[in-house]
């Protein structure tokens, strides 16, 4: 089995010539809470349903047809832009979003309880299980655990402080529940995280891919810890909080036993063919027609995450200058000439090459940008398999953790902690090496190294939905969005703003509210 599946529990009604059958009240078309928890196999079903709401609309979809909601988050950003504001995402790049604009707004903050509320059932229910091996039992407490710090994680990036529940779902005690402080939810993820990284393993077996590792819950502790000391949640910039994040990422670094390291090629990191490669420490599994993904759809065909002209140009010449410098060598008649590789890897431009044919700026009409990463198409025809790939039918898995974030995140902590040490440029020279682009020049000031670490994590992880966070905590939010944004020839599309009194954070969504009139508002909503 390459991958981990939604596990389809098949149920048989039990047939018995014995009268007192008669008597049995137990229905025998579906599980009870009573009738689950008796086998090892009803426990790693749980188990699996716990990781299957990755695959929500809330959190990276999947479950939906032409859902693609991992690809979507990058149109927050000033990326990329989602012309039809589908899951309303264009309404949040906009600074329009409202309590009841629905859409990832309210599923976000829904599925973050669901897949909570599944973690919790399995460590509160996982004990009672008969006959099942200790030592598997505690691996598997440790996959919940990294799950609930997962989703609570995320809920709070979001919206901030919400109710922190720890037991199964009941709605008598837990529906009208107030919000606990951000910072409480934080100390449970940290500690999850912890608890975790302290029974997982540090690999599995070629049959449980895709399940969490050590690695994966110190890796994401460390980007806990580090929006924690960023200025959005760090305004006194406690250098101690730096510290500790980059403390956090060097422990990931320096973990034995993993085999972590930056993948030798860039482009084809994203590939189907080079899943769960070394660079990965944790993604979400698709395989059709299990649960396929959508992203090729997206990608070649819809158009729903179009790269924006801001992007395009934040690539460096190859010779590692600015495009705005005069030394640079740019030339606008051939805009994309001699740029950092990682544009072409990463978004298709007019005189590209895609699948097979030249772009023109009718192949990608919304902005005259598609997207390459998360997709099997490139620059030559698709093979005949992958020529026309419907929505659900996409296979290959989004990386939420890698490797090269790890460096990135280390040399960003470990900047404003003690300024750019040695340390610093050989974490980023490794992502340079890769991809063939000048190292970082010795001697630059901590203000002009976080200019470049800023600009680094922009083109390294464009595509993956982490910039919209990244300008957040940065609280740069209010400047670069807004502003307004361009198409590929410098046509304006759209006027964006942000308030920064309120933008910063999501609003709970209003059908929460009317659940639970307990849960105060975040402020400007």
């Amino acid at each position: 089995m390459k991958k981990i599946h939604i596990a389809i529990v098949a149920m048989g009604l039990l047939a018995s010539a014995c009268n007192k059958s008669l008597l049995d009240t137990q229905p025998h078309d579906k599980y009870t809470d009573e009738t689950f928890w008796r086998t090892p196999e009803a426990a790693n079903a749980a188990l699996t349903g716990c990781y299957s709401v990755l695959r929500n609309d809330g959190i990276y979809g999947g479950k939906g047809s032409n859902n693609a909601t991992a690809l979507w988050e990058e149109t927050m950003s000033p990326n990329a832009y989602y012309k039809t504001n589908g899951m309303a995402y264009n309404s949040i790049a906009s600074g329009q979003q409202m309590p009841s604009s629905g859409g990832i707004i309210s599923s976000r903050y829904a599925d973050c309880y669901g897949g909570i509320g599944r973690c919790n059932t399995f460590l509160k229910k996982v004990d009672e299980v008969p006959g099942m091996d200790e030592a598997q039992k505690k691996i598997m407490k440790g996959q919940a655990l990294f799950l609930r710090g997962f989703y609570y994680f995320t809920i709070q990036n979001y919206y901030g402080g919400v109710p922190l529940i720890l037991d199964p779902p009941d709605m008598n005690t837990q529906s009208k529940l107030p919000r606990n402080k951000r910072e409480e939810v934080i100390a449970q993820v940290i500690k999850d995280l912890d608890d975790a990284a302290a029974v997982l393993p540090l690999t599995y077996g070629a049959t449980d891919k895709g399940r969490a590792t050590k690695g994966a819950a110190m890796a994401l502790k460390a980007r806990v810890l580090l929006y924690e000391a960023s200025p959005l949640l760090n305004p006194g910039n406690d250098a101690a909080k730096w510290a500790a994040a980059a403390a956090a990422a060097k422990a990931v670094m320096d973990l034995g036993g993993t085999g972590y390291g930056l993948f030798a090629n860039y482009r084809n990191l994203f590939l189907k063919a080079n899943e769960n490669n070394k660079e990965v420490i944790f993604d979400v599994q698709y395989m059709f027609p299990n649960q396929g993904n959508s992203f090729d759809l997206i990608c070649s065909q819809y158009n729903s995450n179009a790269p924006l002209l801001g992007l395009a140009q934040a690539y460096y010449m190859k010779n590692g200058l600015p495009i705005t410098d005069p030394a640079s060598g740019y030339d606008a008649t051939k805009p994309y000439l001699n740029r950092d590789p990682r544009l072409q890897g990463t978004i298709t431009f007019p005189t590209d090459m895609y699948q097979g044919k030249k772009v023109d700026s009718s192949r990608f009409a919304i902005t005259g940008y598609g997207v390459k990463k998360f997709s099997v198409y490139d620059t030559l025809a698709p093979a005949q398999a992958d020529k026309d790939l419907k929505g659900g039918q996409s296979e290959i898995n989004f990386i939420v953790l890698r490797y090269a974030d790890i460096l990135m995140m280390y040399a960003e902590a470990q900047n404003e902690a003690a300024g750019p040490d040695a340390t610093v440029y050989a974490a980023l020279n490794q992502l340079r090496d890769r991809v063939g682009m000048p190292r970082f020049n010795p001697g630059l000031s901590k203000d002009d190294m976080r200019r470049e670490i800023r600009h680094e994590r922009r083109v390294e992880f464009a595509g993956e939905g982490l910039y919209y966070n990244d300008i957040r905590r940065w609280k740069t939010a209010e400047t670069e969005l807004n502003t307004e944004i361009y198409d590929f020839a410098g046509k304006v599309l759209e006027k964006r703003t942000f308030n920064p009194k309120r933008d910063y954070w999501w609003p709970i969504p209003q059908g929460e509210k009317d659940l639970n009139p307990n849960l105060e508002q975040n402020p400007g909503y």
